[in-house]
């Protein structure tokens, strides 16, 4: 098994173990390419999560392994969403991790304070070993996160620490998952309809015109496929379910 698989299994299961997670969705990934599956579609429904969206590509000929997880809480909940993305591409490893914030940060800093402080000390912890090795990322993707993403490249000895701070983000969000915002930090987001401002934060983050991966997706499954794809992201809840 490949690392960023192991990774993204284990990563998987600790979600399972936060939420009683129940399939909705299994699919195989099916495009122009070949005539075998390159991948795998799987949605989730949790009971205080609202969906847990897989999508892992793998073809062997072109080096690609990729593996993608996001775990969407409810619309009108301010709990950060928690995602990791682990891909070994053209022999490079890389990921991608962190919690997308539901309110701007900068105008609610007990909200920062709270859902996002506590991550400092892992952050700086990855910058230091993973040092200015980030992977390629632009200024519009890193508004839709936080400024506490890990999105790094690195090597086979610095990936199989990543475990680590996968971890460790996830204790954090587990924590906000199982207690919720304190009470006078939820009172500073009346001003912030959590819903709207999720639907057209994830429109634009999952959008072709901002992200340049799905143009590499449509070249493996088909741009119909793809969008597909996209729209389970974006919709706050599992399509027809």
């Amino acid at each position: 098994m490949s690392l960023p698989k192991e990774l993204s299994d284990r990563t998987m299961a600790a979600l399972a173990e936060a939420d009683d997670l129940r399939p909705v969705r299994e699919e195989d990934l099916v495009g122009p390419v070949s005539p075998e599956p390159v991948g795998r579609l799987r949605v989730l429904r949790g009971v205080r999560l609202a969906k847990v969206v897989y999508v892992g590509l793998t073809v062997p000929p072109i080096g690609m392994d990729s593996h993608m997880l996001f775990a969407f809480t409810p619309p009108e909940s301010a709990v950060p969403h928690f995602t990791l993305d682990a891909v070994e591409a053209g022999g490079s490893l890389a990921f991608h991790l962190d919690l997308v914030p539901r309110a701007d940060l900068a105008s609610h800093l007990e909200y920062l304070n709270a859902a996002f402080q506590p991550l400092t000390p892992a952050f700086e912890e990855a910058a230091a070993l993973f040092g200015a090795s980030r992977a390629a990322i632009s200024p519009r993707q890193y508004a839709m996160m936080s400024p506490w993403m890990l999105v790094h490249r690195t090597d086979e000895e610095r990936f199989r620490r990543v475990g680590g701070f996968v971890g460790a983000y996830l204790a954090h969000w587990r924590t906000l998952l199982d207690k919720g915002l304190p009470g006078d930090v939820a009172d500073t987001l009346a001003d912030t309809d959590l819903a709207a401002r999720d639907a057209r934060n994830r429109a634009a983050l999952f959008s072709r015109e901002v992200d340049p991966v799905w143009a590499n997706v449509s070249r493996l499954l088909g741009g119909g496929r793809t969008d597909e794809i996209r729209a389970e992201l974006v919709a706050p809840e599992v399509r027809g379910g």
